[in-house]
């Protein structure tokens, strides 16, 4: 059976609605705020929660943040293949959620910003797995060489997943030089793949990560309400969203990246599963939080609309 094994980092969100941001020193009072595990957690909780297991293949501190982390990826039957790092504490990221369901992020790395190949080694991928890798661990000088040796050394058969995030803008850095090659799967959202490509819309960006991509990549381009767009080499074709009334943002990409790679483990093609992936993503930006995916039964019921 297929399995979500995911690199990136699970941290835990302080997460804060407010009407808007305050200028440069000034103060708000936001209207609610709680702590949520999220990063890495939100793909796998999605994927967990639509038939497809995940295991997390990263690093989780010994403090309290860690221990929120852990027991959420528990509750969410997510498997951990590492035991607590001593030391140091699991990273916070500060969620901050503006009544335009805009979302502003401030992070500060804990254990999980590291990564030994002796960590690696632990971890017996299968040809039916999915290797989710973020674009935040390439950034990570403790982490990002050990991940890409490890990734450049799988069996071909296994999917790589590459999710760039918004802090990897371009390809010609040793490390994604080295990884492009070996992405099957590009999710990203249409800035992400704009300021990857520097092409002005994602018209453009689609063709131009053609460029940078083997020609049998799988490349899923995320549209927000607009739904996404998803295909291989030209064709490439645009799958519609769905109509709801959102009030976060955040978390929506991560549903889709969950509910689709879970789509597709199911045996669907890259257009059924982008459809219930738009629907899990809509759904999820109804609701306050990171880690909002709805379940199968939830998505089953707005696909069938």
């Amino acid at each position: 059976m297929s399995r979500l094994l995911h690199t990136g980092q699970v941290i835990v969100d302080l997460v804060m609605a407010l009407d808007t941001l305050p200028a440069t020193g000034g103060d708000v009072l936001a209207r609610s705020a709680s702590f949520e595990t999220g990063g890495g957690f939100n793909v796998m909780a999605a994927a967990r929660r639509n038939g497809l297991p995940a295991v997390y293949l990263g690093r989780h501190g010994n403090g309290r943040f860690g221990d929120l982390a852990r027991t959420a990826m528990q509750a969410e039957g997510i498997e951990m293949a590492l035991a607590a790092s001593d030391g140091k504490d699991t990273g916070l990221c500060v969620s901050l959620t503006e009544a335009s369901t805009e979302r502003t992020f401030i992070s500060h790395i804990g254990a999980e910003g590291e990564l030994s190949a002796e960590d690696l080694a632990i971890v017996s991928p299968q040809v039916d797995d999915y290797v989710y890798v973020s674009g935040y661990s390439l950034l990570l000088e403790g982490k990002a060489q050990p991940l890409i040796d490890w990734l450049l050394a799988l069996p071909r058969e296994i999917a790589v997943v590459f999710d760039p995030g918004p802090l990897v803008k371009a390809p010609d850095s040793a490390l994604m030089r080295a990884l492009l090659p070996r992405i099957d799967i590009w999710t990203s959202n249409g800035p992400e793949a704009l300021a990857f490509t520097g092409a002005v819309d994602i018209a453009s960006a689609l063709p131009e990560l053609g460029r940078h991509l083997a020609a049998e990549a799988l490349r899923v381009v995320r549209d927000g309400p607009n739904g996404c767009w998803v295909g291989r080499a030209s064709a490439v074709e645009h799958v519609p969203g769905f109509k709801v009334k959102a009030v976060d943002s955040n978390g929506a990409g991560d549903a889709h990246a969950g509910v689709f790679l879970a789509g597709l483990a199911n045996g669907l093609s890259p257009v059924a599963a982008a459809r219930r992936a738009n629907a899990a993503a809509a759904l999820a930006v109804t609701r306050w939080g990171p880690a909002t995916s709805p379940g199968t039964v939830e998505v089953d019921a707005l696909v069938g609309d």
